[in-house]
């Protein structure tokens, strides 16, 4: 017996549904129900156990790098206080969607309130532009590192790495403030059921039965600007970079200064590259299969956060040092 689509088995829970768009007109409906994974939804159990898995890995592993950083004097430097900004900022992307998601998976607990969508709508998009922008910020310092060693103390100070991750969370604030604050304000009289996992800027203002284009180009705007200006001041770092490494006199000298800013250029392409295809998929890929565009959407929610301690903490010396003697210590 072939199972009834999710959409009509909660028909009964949704007072305004397709066939109401005609005489229904309300603007904040009080829920919206997620579908998690459509065409997926007999896998929902299995794909959470690796969503799961990383989920953890990445709680762990960030939790792990603020510990030893604020334990560790040593470590109190602007490398490792941008990598705490990072890692916090990971742990607030993937808490953002991930309980929620696997809450859908497991429970079936499809509802989620209007202003909790809203939040959701903020976070996401908030804490991405913050992260490009510590990306930038860790290149800077690595630029600063190895193109003018002797003048690194002098130039990244307490108060202006302090400033630099001011600026850095400002702009990400309030480029994002007008997605909720638009998408809270358009009539949703069409549906409210996201085929989605979480609440997506453009899955939810697509509900939406207005002119949505205010919305939608001012997403490309940010996404474009953000992106581009980033890439490209990370891109002139390690130019930078990449030819003063070259100017060294040895090969040995070359990999292991190489290998000093190697992890962070990992970590850029593990940022970027999953983010940016979700993102022009969701908007220019109509040919991609739906649940195809939101597994990747969850991925580059999920993927660098996990990976960022174990590339970062692994291939940073200090840190595995001191993560080594804090499980020797208490090991004994």
């Amino acid at each position: 017996m072939q199972e009834t689509p999710f959409c009509l088995r909660v028909g009964h829970l949704l007072p305004y549904s397709m066939s109401d768009s005609n005489t229904t007109n309300f603007t904040n409906p009080s829920t919206f129900i997620l579908l998690g994974i459509p065409g997926l939804e007999a896998a929902h159990v299995w794909i959470s156990i690796p969503f799961c898995t990383m989920y953890a890995i990445a709680i762990l592993g960030n939790f792990t790098i603020l510990f030893i950083v604020k334990r560790e004097p040593s470590l109190h430097g602007p490398m490792y206080y941008f990598l705490c900004m990072l890692a916090f900022s990971d742990l607030v992307l993937s808490t953002s969607t991930l309980p929620k998601t696997l809450s859908i998976f497991w429970f079936n607990s499809r509802e989620i309130n209007f202003n909790a969508c809203l939040t959701q709508m903020y976070f996401i998009p908030c804490f991405s532009v913050i992260e490009s922008g510590i990306l930038v910020a860790m290149a800077f310092d690595r630029y600063v590192a190895i193109c003018d060693p002797l003048r690194h103390s002098t130039i990244l100070t307490n108060p202006v790495v302090a400033k630099i991750a001011l600026s850095v969370v400002l702009r990400g604030g309030m480029l994002v403030l007008p997605y909720p604050f638009l998408a809270s304000r358009w009539p949703y009289c069409r549906t409210i059921i996201i085929p989605h996992s979480y609440c997506e800027h453009m899955a939810v203002v697509k509900l939406a039965c207005a002119d949505i284009h205010v919305s939608s180009y001012y997403g490309l705007f940010v996404a474009f600007m953000v992106t581009g200006l980033d890439v490209f001041f990370i891109a002139v770092s390690y130019i930078q970079i990449l030819r003063a490494i070259f100017s060294l006199p040895t090969k040995d000298a070359q990999l292991k200064t190489f290998g000093t800013c190697g992890s962070h250029l990992f970590v850029i392409l593990a940022s970027y590259i999953p983010a940016l295809f979700s993102f022009v998929t969701h908007r220019f890929g109509h040919n991609v299969a739906v649940h195809f565009h939101i597994i990747m959407a969850n991925v580059y929610l999920l993927v660098p956060p996990m990976l960022y301690p174990i590339i970062d903490g692994v291939r940073t010396k200090q840190i595995w040092d001191r993560l080594l003697h804090l499980l020797t210590y208490k090991g004994t």
